[in-house]
């Protein structure tokens, strides 16, 4: 718990820091584009609070170092192999300049380091077929576990629409996992998730319900790549925990990020690459909290109470991961349970997405 604390600590004091002095560093940290489709905010708001939670898990790691060599160990290797992906968003938060395949190469590169170095290439899904083909073609592993962690890293930076958001939803997969780990007494991948759950609780207080400061591409692809590697070295690691947990655990951001792709390429023709306004997250934003926000009106955006709406659209999110999460550490263990699970996740975004699309929003949702 030391870690957890510590790391909490340090991320608390870290973003605060970097709010008190914005005025100074807000012309390259800022977020100054508040055009875009998915810009709910008004004025520069710094958006490199992935920072103050990738420094918080570096001294969150040495003072585990401090305190147990192996896992400490462990704490600071992971940390390096995530590096990159967390230094290319840095980049991405400050220049604005690096371009969509070259993240994308990047956050490869970390997921190929994670698999190499800790040798925790997928070799089994539970999928009949799949698994024998894996067993004989060796490079299919390596590219399914690369695959994987840089969608998952890129997946949160999809999600991460508001202000709370990516970062609960981060936060709730850990606990699953930490408690998973606890379960199965693989102590060094629990304490890795304790320290990350105290690093984005730092930064969540600020963040959340006011976005003082954003998340950012950085902090985005940190929290994914390192939810990913935990779920896949968990599985890795420990033969009794179904391979399904890893896939139920990051259901809604996998699943949004699969059902935006297909809905950008082949129901609408447009470049899967590009933002737009139509995630789950910005639906539930323009036409479900317009009938939460008192005198609101129908249009795009509340110029009265984005504040209200931003932080009272999160929660919905994060119901909804907590339906797959919930079953995931229930059934840790029952493969064709979560696979049941996932598909009933699956089906239920698919009916959510279409009445709110079409007009038709469940009354209890309202």
């Amino acid at each position: 718990m030391y870690s957890l604390f510590s790391a909490f600590f340090f991320s608390l004091i870290g973003t605060l820091l970097i709010i008190r002095y914005q005025s100074i560093h807000s012309s390259f940290t800022g977020d100054l584009d508040i055009s875009g489709p998915q810009k709910f905010h008004s004025g520069p708001i710094p958006r490199i609070g992935g920072l103050s939670i990738f420094l918080a898990v570096v001294l969150g790691s040495f003072i585990r170092l401090s305190q147990a060599h192996e896992s400490g160990i462990f704490l600071l290797v992971l940390v390096l192999c995530v590096s990159p992906a967390f230094l290319v968003g840095l980049a991405e938060d400050i220049s604005k300049k690096m371009g969509i395949a070259l993240r994308l190469l990047v956050t490869s590169i970390s997921a190929a380091l994670i698999g190499y170095t800790f040798q925790a290439w997928i070799s089994k899904l539970d999928i009949w077929g799949l698994d024998s083909l894996i067993t004989i073609t060796p490079p299919l592993s390596i590219f399914i576990t690369i695959l994987a962690l840089s969608g998952l890293s890129n997946a949160y930076n999809i999600i991460d629409g508001f202000n709370g958001l990516a970062s609960m939803v981060g936060i709730i997969a850990l606990l699953g996992i930490s408690y998973v780990c606890f379960r199965v007494n693989d102590i060094e991948l629990l304490i890795a998730g304790l320290v990350m759950i105290g690093a984005i609780s730092g930064f969540f207080i600020w963040n959340y319900p006011r976005g003082l400061i954003f998340l950012g591409d950085g902090g985005a692809y940190l929290i994914g790549m390192w939810v990913g590697s935990l779920s896949i070295l968990l599985v890795s690691r420990n033969p009794t925990v179904s391979p399904w947990f890893a896939l139920l655990i990051n259901a809604y951001p996998i699943f949004e990020t699969l059902f935006s792709i297909w809905r950008r390429k082949v129901h609408q023709g447009k470049n899967p690459g590009m933002p737009d306004g139509a995630h789950f997250h910005t639906l539930i934003y323009r036409r479900v909290m317009r009938w939460a926000i008192p005198n609101s009106s129908s249009k795009n955006k509340f110029p009265n109470n984005q504040v209200f709406g931003n932080a009272k659209t999160s929660p919905y999110l994060w119901i909804l991961s907590s339906f797959a999460t919930f079953p995931a550490v229930l059934a840790w263990q029952h493969t064709w349970i979560l696979q049941a699970s996932f598909v009933v996740f699956c089906l239920s975004y698919i009916w959510l997405y279409k009445s709110i699309v079409r007009f038709q929003t469940p009354k209890w949702i309202n």
